[in-house]
C-alpha cells in the first residue's frame, strides 16, 4: 500500500472553501430587525386574542347551563389578577390592531415597503401612548381610587 490516505495526497491537507455570508438576507421583507419583530408580535398577539375569545365564548355559554356557575366565574374576573390580565388583553388588542393597519399599508400603499421600518416605530409609539392612557386608569380600577 502507498503512503496516500483516503481522500488526500501525502503531505497535503484538503482546502476548505470559505463561504461568505451575505450582508442582508435577500428575498423577503420579514427577515430580521423590525420586520421580523413585527411579524412575531403580530402572531403572538393574534394567538392570545384567539384564546381570550375562546374562553370568553365558553364562560358566556355558562349562563345557559348554570346561572350560578356563570356568576361564580364572573366574580373571579373581578380579582386584581384578572384586572392585570385585562391590561395584557388591551395591550395585545391594541398592538395587533395597529400592526394590522401597518400591514395593510405595506400591502396596498405603493411605497409601503420602503417605509415599513418607520411605520413599525410609529406603531410602537402610538401603542405606548394608548397604553400610557389606559394603564393608570386600570390600576385605579384594580387597586381602588377609581370609580
Amino acid at each position: 500500500m502507498s503512503d496516500k490516505s483516503a481522500g488526500t495526497l501525502a503531505g497535503k491537507q484538503p482546502v476548505t472553501p470559505i463561504i461568505a455570508m451575505p450582508k442582508r438576507p435577500a428575498g423577503t421583507l420579514y427577515r430580521g430587525r423590525e420586520g421580523m419583530w413585527s411579524w412575531v408580535m403580530h402572531r403572538i398577539t393574534g394567538v392570545a386574542i384567539y384564546f381570550f375569545l375562546l374562553v370568553h365564548i365558553l364562560d358566556t355559554a355558562l349562563v345557559r347551563v348554570s346561572p350560578e356557575a356563570y356568576n361564580a366565574v364572573i366574580n373571579q374576573y373581578k380579582t386584581p389578577l384578572m384586572g392585570l390580565g385585562e391590561i395584557g388583553l388591551v395591550a395585545a388588542i391594541g398592538l395587533h390592531a395597529l400592526n394590522g393597519l401597518r400591514i395593510i399599508l405595506i400591502d396596498f400603499w405603493s411605497v409601503g415597503t420602503k417605509h415599513q421600518k418607520l411605520m413599525f416605530y410609529i406603531v410602537i409609539g402610538l401603542w405606548v401612548v394608548l397604553m400610557v392612557g389606559f394603564v393608570p386608569r386600570q390600576f385605579m380600577h384594580i387597586f381602588g381610587g377609581g370609580e
